[in-house]
């Protein structure tokens, strides 16, 4: 450790970085490990920009380690690959979701959920097997354990699959998860952003009859005639609220801000489940007796395993679905961080790393 990070690794990379809490963005020369017998390096194309990626460029979680790339919807193509890959292959497409490593040996490793294994290695920020920082795919190579590489089927568009390596299985696990993958489930989505909009789409594939709930009445004709939803609901409308009580099976709440559960809970019917997958800075206040009158349920879920993150994928090339994307230049990214923040985006920057991302910068 101490090593400057162009000198950590052989091999030489380069990236865009924060250098601190201010989270912005600029170049950054640095240095991946040599390709090892079980990983697989490819050349980036495109990277997702998630909300979590602006949360740690400010250090909002207290955990951030700089300089700090992010990036955890990383897509490419295959360049290199160690001796006892079997998986893949060079000029296969590929990618990486949020995380890089995990123990590989405790009861969550071994049932196919890493994502709650208690030393997963994320995909940039953290501390790898080998003692230095992971960086993320702001940057022009990756590499990465074959275990940990999902693979892009052929159909998909590169760009616009990207952000289903974190938005994609973190409404796609808990829609299997909690059972409302089953034809002729109602199932409501809180919040119509990068998560929420790619929910609509998983939940309509599924069979589910799909409610969207949002704050913002604007977004009613875009939920419903482009993303296919069934209906549509004003949270703060109450009389619409009021005529949807006890009728949903399940909802999958995407948003991260702190907001009043009691009106969705009582949406649920009997047994129904609400799922927090949007994570709010401060504690959320949460009434019992609802739960307790309605047999319900408020749970969350992160991510997905390996082997479920595949099968979303796959499910996804199956149906077609992908995510509604603004394909943005890698010098733009400080913009989009801002816009991200405004939340004015539909729904989800993707950085076109192969065309812009320029060494000479």
């Amino acid at each position: 450790m101490g090593q400057a990070p162009e000198q950590e690794h052989p091999k030489k990379a380069f990236g865009w970085a924060a250098r601190d809490s201010s989270g912005v963005l600029s170049p950054i020369h640095f240095s991946r490990r040599a390709t090892g017998e079980k990983d697989v390096a490819f050349k980036v194309m495109y990277c997702g920009i998630c909300h979590s990626d602006l949360h740690m460029l400010k250090n909002d979680w207290g955990s951030s380690i700089y300089p700090l790339i992010p990036g955890h919807e990383i897509v490419g193509v295959v360049t290199e690959v160690g001796s006892k890959v079997e998986k893949f292959k060079v000029g296969d497409k590929v990618g990486v979701g949020c995380m890089v490593g995990s123990c590989r040996s405790c009861d969550n490793c071994a049932s196919n959920l890493e994502s709650y294994c208690l030393k997963i290695i994320l995909t940039y920020g953290a501390t790898y097997y080998d003692g230095t920082i992971t960086y993320g795919g702001y940057s022009d190579t990756m590499v990465a354990e074959e275990h940990f590489v999902v693979r892009i089927p052929d159909s998909m568009p590169l760009d616009a699959s990207a952000p289903l390596l974190c938005a994609g299985i973190t409404v796609y696990s808990p829609l299997k998860f909690f059972g409302l993958d089953k034809p002729g489930m109602h199932v409501g989505i809180v919040g119509l952003g990068g998560l929420g909009h790619v929910a609509v789409k998983f939940a309509k594939a599924m069979g589910a009859k799909v409610t969207v709930i949002s704050t913002s009445p604007n977004k009613k004709k875009e939920a419903m005639e482009r993303l296919g939803a069934d209906s549509f609901l004003v949270s703060r409308n109450e009389d619409e609220m009021k005529a949807a009580v006890s009728t949903m099976d399940g909802i999958i709440d995407t948003v991260s801000a702190v907001h009043p559960l009691m009106p969705l809970i009582e949406l649920l019917k009997t047994d129904g489940k609400l799922v927090l997958v949007g994570v709010p800075d401060k504690p959320i206040e949460l009434s019992i007796f609802p739960l307790v009158k309605g047999r319900k349920a408020v749970g969350g879920s992160c991510i997905g395993g390996m082997k479920e993150t595949q099968d979303m994928i796959d499910f996804a090339a199956k149906h077609n679905i992908t995510a509604d994307i603004e394909v943005i230049p890698m010098d733009y990214v400080n913009t989009a961080m801002e816009r991200l923040a405004k939340a004015d985006v539909r729904y989800r920057f993707v950085i076109d790393i192969g065309k812009t991302l320029n060494s000479a910068s």
